[in-house]
């Protein structure tokens, strides 16, 4: 099974620390934000592809072709324009189900492994706050509906940036992001709900790197 990491972004936010280094390469604890992805991933996974972009020389440089016993592939992406655009680089890759992660982002083990029973899934947690944010509707028995952009309600669902997929997903168009030219996974793969059961798995233990203090405040 593979693994795909999108890590092709600039990381603005995280202002001067990305000048020289990727974003997914910034260290918590000691370990850079992809290798905590590619250590969670057991063994019926056997090949990771990074999506590379900004400074991608010194992922793979880092990562080399083969990286705790998994092989890792590199797709370059050279104009960023959107997760979606950056998973559909892959496509000649994926040839099964596949598992994507965002690269700037931790996520726990068990997280991927209850994803991974099921053929199609996002997973998603409770919202903490009120900040616009992609909202996750979902259906009475967990099964994805839709992505309402830009919500601030106080509770409900929010996505994690982790799928399980089939190769399927690249047989719908990319949708384009509102007022950018980038292209959204979530919103293409809603797409999908008509034909396939999406399950939404709910996991809490996922930290989001935003901002220069989210390295700071994750117990990983």
């Amino acid at each position: 099974m593979k693994a795909v990491i999108l890590a092709g972004g600039l990381g603005t936010r995280m202002k001067d620390l990305t000048k020289d280094t990727p974003k997914p390469m910034l260290s918590i604890a000691g370990k850079n934000l992809i290798e905590y992805k590619i250590d969670i991933l057991d063994e019926k996974f056997d090949e990771v592809v990074i999506v590379v972009g900004y400074l991608k020389d010194k992922i793979i440089s880092y990562f080399g072709n083969e990286f705790k016993g998994k092989k890792i592939t590199y797709v370059e992406q050279e104009v960023l324009n959107g997760t979606g655009g950056a998973l559909w680089l892959c496509k000649d890759l994926l040839k099964e189900k596949f598992v994507v992660m965002m690269g700037d982002d931790i996520y726990a083990k068990e997280c991927v492994e209850e994803a991974c029973k099921y053929d199609w899934a996002l997973v998603a947690r409770e919202r903490k706050n009120s900040s616009p944010i992609g909202r996750i509707d979902v259906t009475a028995d967990g099964k994805l509906i839709g992505v309402i952009e830009g919500d601030t309600s106080e509770t409900g669902l929010i996505n994690t940036g982790l799928y399980v997929l089939q190769p399927q997903i690249f047989n719908y168009p990319l949708v384009k992001l509102t007022g950018k030219e980038e292209f959204g996974l979530p919103q293409t793969l809603v797409q999908a709900v008509n034909d396939y059961d999406i399950k939404v798995v709910t996991c809490n233990n996922w930290h989001q790197v935003t901002c220069p203090e989210d390295l700071l405040t994750t117990s990983y």
